[in-house]
């Protein structure tokens, strides 16, 4: 999908939020808008969380092997330090982060910033995945991704674990989560 805001804000921040569940492509649209900020000569600063080390330690990856080069945080404070001549600013797996990620990005967004973040909205049992209905509430512009249920072949929106474990979360791929609709989805026995 196009992302096409009915007029570039001018001599503002700001705040875009990609949400949607696993396999929906939100980190491919995150990689395209932070390919087009590039090509615009814009200074673009990749983040990703620590926990998230299931393609690559040094840049964001698709799951249809899309990349680009990311700097590895445990804490989201710590894109203060290395954004401060970022004109565009993108974080990915931002589900993974602590609540302090809508004060960062607001206070970004307030220093004439574009940031754009891409997570799951929900987890594995439907239930909205924190903070992203924060960052959805303050964002300006908001895509939710859809991908195929793997089951029935409807636009999916839930993330489908196959496994039993009952911790929230378990950073995984194709080996843990399936994409599912709403008839097809079930929050699995926990052990």
């Amino acid at each position: 999908m196009e992302f096409t805001p009915h007029s570039t804000p001018k001599d503002t921040g700001w705040i875009e939020v990609i949400a949607g569940c696993m396999f929906s492509g939100k980190t491919e649209e995150l990689i395209r808008r932070l390919r087009r900020a590039t090509i615009a000569k814009q200074n673009v600063k990749i983040f990703k969380p620590a926990i998230d080390l299931r393609f690559s330690e040094n840049s964001i990856v698709s799951h249809n092997e899309q990349s680009l080069p990311s700097v590895l945080i445990k804490d989201i404070k710590e894109v203060f330090e290395h954004s401060k001549d970022a004109h565009v600013i993108g974080i990915d797996e931002a589900q993974f982060f602590s609540s302090d990620i809508i004060e960062v990005c607001n206070k970004l967004a307030n220093e004439g910033k574009r940031v754009i973040v891409a997570g799951l909205d929900q987890d594995y049992k439907g239930i909205p995945f924190e903070p992203m209905p924060q960052l959805l509430a303050v964002a300006e512009y908001i895509t939710k991704t859809l991908a195929i249920c793997v089951e029935c072949g409807n636009p999916a929106d839930k993330t489908q674990r196959k496994t039993t474990s009952s911790e929230r979360v378990i950073v995984g791929a194709a080996d843990i989560y399936e994409a599912r609709c709403r008839r097809c989805h079930y929050i699995p026995e926990e052990k």
